[in-house]
Parts: structure tokens; C-alpha cells; sequence
């Protein structure tokens, strides 16, 4: 009994031990520097046709070498307006929306990794597929599909991604707010 009340005892000393360690952390000062040279803060992009549109959401966050999409539906460019012609033409433009803003912010289809595509109807699964899938020739991207029962402007299909950066994702970064505009069209 003895022995139990002294491993009891022991084990308690321990664990208030390591309590107080979690409660103040020591960082040595070289990693804490070198957390915030690697840390980036976020960069908030958009284009001046988006900036136009007005909208509560941008159009891409930066940060570090990775670029974060909003949600893209088949709106011609340069307007709230749904391409017409159903799910297979709205993908169709969602894709070419993509494309243009990944482009326009420095990086390409084939370093796009992760896409959530949200749609209308599970059914048209197969015919936004299709579309989809002609878009990534060598590597698909990680994805999740997600059925919705409303999608803004009543598009029946809307895919946001999350693209890497080039190595030089700092000097591309630098020229593109220097040019202004951060896509060749929108």
C-alpha cells in the first residue's frame, strides 16, 4: 500500500511538473527568429475588374508560397452574369475563371493541389467530371465534392483551390503590386 501511495505521489509530482511547463513556454531566441523570417502574413489580391464587382470576399489570399482562391462560379468575366448553357458550360467557365485568376496572381493549373467543388445537384457529378478533370492533364488535384442546395446566383456548380507559388513567389509578388493589376483579365 505503501508503494502504491509513493507511485501515486510520484506520478502527481509529475504531472504538476509538466503543467507548469505547458503553461510557460520557453522558445529559444534563434527559433523564435527564425518562425517569424519564415512566417508571412497574409496578402489579400485582387484584380481591379474584381475590385470593381464590389464584393464582400477576395479574390485570392497569398500566404508564403501559397495562394488561396475564393470560390469560382461560371460568371462571364468582368460581371455577376452565369454563362448560359447549363452545369457543363458554367464548369466550363468556372475552370476558365480559375485558370485566369491562378495565372494572373503567378502560379498555373499544374501546381493547383487541393479543390472543393460544390454543386447544385449530385447528379451532374459526371458532366462537371468531365469538364473538370480536362483541366488537370497530369496530376489531379486532392478534392472533396460537396452537394449544396444554393449556390450564389443560382450556379449549379462553384470550385474554389488552393494553388502553390514558385519558388520566387516573393519577387512575383513584388512585381505584380508594382504592375497593379494582378491578372490579365478577369
Amino acid at each position: 500500500m505503501r508503494k502504491i501511495c509513493l507511485i501515486c505521489l510520484l506520478l502527481l509530482l509529475l504531472l504538476l511538473t509538466a503543467c507548469q511547463r505547458a503553461q510557460d513556454p520557453v522558445v529559444s531566441e534563434p527559433v523564435a527568429a527564425q518562425y517569424d523570417a519564415n512566417n508571412s502574413n497574409p496578402e489579400f489580391l485582387n484584380s481591379e475588374e474584381f475590385e470593381a464587382l464590389g464584393l464582400p470576399f477576395s479574390e485570392a489570399v497569398q500566404v508564403g508560397n501559397l495562394l488561396y482562391l475564393s470560390g469560382q462560379i461560371g460568371v462571364l468575366p468582368g460581371t455577376v452574369d452565369l454563362v448560359a448553357g447549363g452545369v457543363e458550360a458554367e464548369t466550363r467557365q468556372t475552370m476558365e475563371n480559375i485558370k485566369a485568376t491562378v495565372e494572373g496572381f503567378g502560379s498555373s493549373m499544374d501546381r493547383v493541389f487541393k479543390c472543393t467543388v460544390f454543386m447544385a445537384d449530385n447528379a451532374e457529378r459526371s458532366q462537371i467530371n468531365t469538364i473538370y478533370s480536362s483541366y488537370f492533364p497530369k496530376n489531379f488535384p486532392a478534392r472533396s465534392g460537396v452537394g449544396s442546395s444554393g449556390l450564389a446566383l443560382g450556379a449549379r456548380v462553384e470550385i474554389e483551390c488552393v494553388a502553390s507559388l514558385p519558388g520566387d513567389w516573393k519577387q512575383r509578388s513584388e512585381r505584380i503590386q508594382k504592375r497593379g493589376s494582378r491578372r490579365p483579365f478577369l
